[in-house]
């Protein structure tokens, strides 16, 4: 059961982290019947999700044959040890992370100007630092290379995002978790606090106070 208080209906911080993800799984139905899930990065750009591959291929097969895909994203913060909160049980023992799930349909892309706008949105994502001449479909040295790269455009029908990071803890629980990381200082750790601060009604509700 989805736990309403993690449900994230806000658009704006959605798209930023799909903007920051680089990597999501692909979710398509084989001729089989068997659902199929397949790694692979991933541009979140003018609201669609784009991602490329060769001509030939079984995700590409699976959406000729059928384009309703799911396609997820996620990343793990920090692994909340049951410790933390509670010194005997198991049961408190969490992941605090961001997960968006989207449905929708896919669709091979033919028009060499929309494939050279979405594989240019890959470089600066992926490539900033730059290296590169502009992708340009009047350019001969792209044009045949677009024409056989297979590029999917994912038009988002559904999508909800789940964030966890507290926010079903009560203030001491909620407070204390957060001296536990301060004091652990892993890598994402700092992370994880400030996504606690922005996201939990504690920490929002202390603001108000202050303000």
């Amino acid at each position: 059961m989805r736990r309403k208080e993690f449900e994230l209906m806000d658009a704006a911080e959605t798209g930023q982290f799909l903007q920051e993800m680089t990597f999501g799984v692909l979710g398509t139905i084989h001729e089989d019947g068997w659902p199929e899930l397949t790694p692979l990065n991933f541009v979140y750009f003018n609201d669609y999700i784009y991602f490329h591959g060769s001509v030939a291929g079984r995700k590409i097969k699976n959406i000729k044959a059928n384009q309703k895909v799911t396609f997820s994203v996620a990343k793990e913060y920090s692994i909340i040890p049951s410790y933390f909160t509670d010194p005997k049980l198991a049961c408190p023992a969490t992941a605090f992370f961001k997960s968006v799930i989207i449905k929708g349909e896919a669709e091979l892309l033919t028009d060499l100007e929309e494939k050279a706008a979405a594989l240019g949105a890959f470089m600066r994502k992926l490539q900033p630092e730059g290296g590169y001449a502009p992708i340009d479909p009047a350019d001969p040295d792209y044009t045949g290379q677009l024409k056989s790269t297979s590029v999917v455009r994912i038009t988002v029908r559904e999508l909800s995002a789940k964030y966890k990071f507290g926010q079903n803890k009560k203030a001491p629980e909620f407070e204390h978790i957060q001296e536990q990381l301060v004091q652990r200082n892993t890598e994402l750790d700092a992370q994880t606090i400030a996504m606690m601060e922005a996201f939990c009604p504690h920490h929002q509700k202390k603001d108000d106070n202050q303000a």
